[in-house]
């Protein structure tokens, strides 16, 4: 049992999420996109998104800064955040910007604003839960995607809620975070997508 729930805190580890965000949007958009171009996104979301962020951790881990790639404490979470900063500064303005696809755009604009949120937090030596904030902002995505484009993703709803409290379950279970830290980290996800709803629903 543990095995599986710590295996879920890996497979759903927030570098994923804002990949599967875009996954999710070129496959359920009724907006025709290019295959070229869906491709040549989906490649630069997972080197900048994935990629990078390994080659990151590793380098901290090689300089003796972090331990594990769940960064535990909040010293660790500072430079991964800073650096993630940069890198979903990059993806707004290099590979969604707001003339080509706005809700994308839109998308990692409130990912930006969660993560200075999580960085400020970080800095003041408290934990917010990373996986809560990644699920908490997609999850809030997705809602407003179903609304934006009037689709039936109700299905798709029900599996990311299951997951989300998946995610949160394992969090509690390998004692992670505390109720508080994962509350904070889902609210740090939702609200600020929320926020940018007005620019782009």
């Amino acid at each position: 049992m543990k095995w599986i729930i710590k295996s879920i805190s890996v497979v759903f580890h927030p570098i994923i999420m804002p990949l599967l965000a875009i996954h999710f949007y070129f496959t359920k958009s009724p907006r025709f996109s290019p295959e070229p171009f869906v491709y040549a996104k989906l490649v630069s979301i997972t080197i900048l998104s994935v990629v990078l962020p390994i080659m990151v951790y590793f380098l901290l881990k090689t300089l003796g800064k972090t331990e594990t790639i769940h960064l535990k404490t909040t010293k660790e979470r500072i430079i991964p955040l800073v650096v993630n900063c940069v890198i979903v500064s990059l993806i707004i303005y290099r590979v969604f910007p707001e003339n080509q696809i706005a809700e994308l755009h839109y998308f990692f604009v409130a990912v930006l604003l969660s993560n200075l949120t999580c960085l400020a937090l970080a800095l003041l030596k408290f934990k917010a839960s990373i996986h809560l904030i990644a699920t908490g902002g997609v999850f809030m995505f997705f809602v407003a995607f179903a609304i934006h484009f009037s689709i039936n993703i109700n299905g798709s709803l029900a599996l990311f809620a299951i997951i989300t409290g998946a995610v949160a379950t394992s969090r509690l279970y390998l004692e992670a975070h505390t109720p508080k830290e994962l509350l904070a980290g889902l609210l740090i996800g939702i609200i600020p997508q929320l926020i940018v709803l007005k620019y782009w629903l």
